[in-house]
């Protein structure tokens, strides 16, 4: 799978989505999904923008339930983040017992776990900087729970590699996985994966019955582990030309909308802080993905540097950037993201409980639909 860079091609593959068969196959490594995640996790379009896409060809929201669900684990695991911060990476709800170690296996690193399956799409992983949402379960579950790691390690090394990392999705989905932003921990066995990726293979680590699983002790081939020293590089230093009698908007690695203020001449600038990439290292396939997506925007340069290395950055009548947890920090104003559900904020210990408030809305928008069609 190859994801272009230029947002016409972006946008028509809003426009081919097929929300009927989306619920039907998404689990299955061939099912008709989007292909979008890395370009709503980098902020080129918004959950609301392929919502509002697909409800205006005619689907009703109840005929589309699962593909707006799955939109909206993308925004509720957002608003983890907006209200955690950084409290998000550490056990959310639990700490669990039985952890072993906080490194990750070498077989997971190397693609050797003997299950084909997931090699596959480990190898895949490196090549492509994607990976099915269902094959990230059971890699994690592998990492996690049948080599009974901590999950923060692992979901370093997976988030290091994706083109649509987006670490509010990543975090929360790997401890939902290890049990420690759920109730249990996910097993996946042998049978489940063949069901999923066609493969026939027996007699692997999890070739057992769910019951079986997780009383296992940890399988050879996973006691081998290691720490990782993951690194970004990033390009040399430019220094940007400005005119001080403009706004200076700001874009990032996880902004990179073209719409977004397109209407206003400015200053536009793509900061790269290398103290952020310190912190969430990323593979140079992702650095090279984000210029790529951000040439759709016009008039755009690259900074390569801190905030406040900025030059004469007091002297801008105005700055403008949009709300994120990893730039809270950023000065000037902050224009608020684009939600599918703005009115459903806080905390909620699950997703289906979040879901629940959000459902009212979706009747709201029914309301508002049937309005417009008898006007």
């Amino acid at each position: 799978m190859d994801f272009p860079a230029n947002y016409d091609e972006i946008v028509y593959r809003i426009d081919k989505i097929d929300p009927i068969q989306y619920s039907k196959t998404r689990n299955y490594i061939d099912g008709n999904i989007t292909y979008l995640s890395p370009y709503i996790s980098r902020g080129v379009i918004s959950v609301k923008q392929v919502m509002e896409a697909v409800l205006a060809k005619g689907y009703k929201p109840y005929e589309i339930t699962k593909f707006i669900q799955e939109l909206a684990w993308r925004e509720y695991f957002q608003r983890v983040w907006q209200h955690l911060e950084d409290d998000m990476f550490d056990d959310i709800r639990i700490t669990r017992t039985g952890i072993r170690h906080r490194q990750i296996p070498q077989a997971v690193i190397t693609a050797k776990t003997g299950i084909e399956s997931i090699d596959t799409a480990i190898n895949d992983l490196y090549q492509t900087g994607y990976m099915h949402n269902h094959i990230r379960m059971y890699t994690a579950s592998i990492a996690c729970n049948i080599a009974k790691g901590h999950w923060q390690l692992p979901s370093q090394w997976m988030y290091y590699h994706l083109l649509d990392g987006d670490l509010a999705s990543n975090t929360c989905s790997w401890q939902w996985v290890a049990g420690s932003f759920s109730s249990k921990q996910y097993f996946c066995n042998q049978e489940n994966i063949n069901k999923y990726t066609y493969s026939k293979q027996k007699d692997t680590i999890i070739d057992k019955s769910y019951d079986e699983i997780p009383l296992m002790e940890i399988p050879d081939i996973l006691t081998n582990t290691s720490s990782l020293q993951l690194t970004t590089t990033l390009p040399g230093k430019t220094k940007p030309n400005f005119d001080h009698n403009l706004p200076l908007v700001l874009y990032n690695s996880y902004n990179l909308d073209p719409l977004w203020r397109n209407d206003i001449a400015a200053n536009r600038l793509l900061i790269l802080e290398p103290s952020h990439f310190k912190q969430y290292p990323v593979s140079e396939k992702v650095i090279r993905f984000i210029i790529e997506l951000a040439a759709n925007i016009d008039g755009l340069q690259l900074f390569i540097g801190e905030i406040n290395e900025i030059p004469d950055l007091a002297k801008f009548p105005a700055i403008y950037s949009k709300e994120h947890p990893a730039f809270n920090y950023y000065p000037g104003k902050k224009d608020e993201r684009e939600w599918m559900f703005p009115g459903v904020t806080g905390m909620f210990n699950s997703f289906f409980s979040f879901w629940k408030k959000c459902e009212q809305q979706l009747k709201n928008m029914k309301a508002i639909q049937l309005e417009l069609i008898r006007a």
